[in-house]
């Protein structure tokens, strides 16, 4: 039973991670949307100088970028509080309703494998080379740790009750 909660917990703190990503981005709109803009504007590459992708320094097309961000960040959070919701629902129920309810707890950390990974280093390291400058590094850290989390959570959670 124990092991239950755990999961619950788990899938609780990457819903906290995602809602508080949204509300410190929304806080911080103007900052945000510049080290995405810097980020996409491929400036400051010295080690990759030849890029294999254009620039983005569309100030329209920054701000869709920061707004998909922003919504897969909301996204993690919704569909992981629903699952910690579905699951603490049948907390006490038999192993294989618990294990029918992970539906939502799976797609939460999913979701922040898919805006970390997927967004961040897959994107944002190796199509727009994010790594090569420190704001860029420095999210692109971030991005792992948040991804790497999100993933084990996921495994946590999938595993049989």
């Amino acid at each position: 039973m124990g092991v239950r909660y755990i999961k619950i917990i788990l899938v609780i703190f990457v819903g906290l991670q995602g809602w508080l990503y949204v509300a410190g981005n929304i806080a911080n709109w103007d900052a945000a949307v510049g080290a995405i803009g810097y980020v996409l504007s491929m400036a400051d590459h010295q080690v990759y100088s030849t890029a294999i992708f254009p620039a983005v320094t569309n100030p329209a097309l920054v701000t869709a970028a920061f707004l998909i961000v922003l919504t897969g960040e909301f996204l993690v959070g919704a569909f992981s509080f629903k699952g910690a919701w579905d699951l603490w629902k049948v907390r006490n129920a038999s192993a294989d309703v618990f294990n029918q309810a992970k539906t939502f707890a799976l797609i939460g950390p999913g979701m922040a494998m898919v805006v970390w990974f997927g967004g961040f280093i897959v994107i944002g390291g190796a199509l727009f080379q994010m790594w090569q400058t420190q704001v860029g590094g420095n999210s692109f850290n971030g991005a792992f740790a948040y991804a790497i989390t999100g993933g084990l959570v996921m495994l946590i959670v999938a595993m049989r009750d």
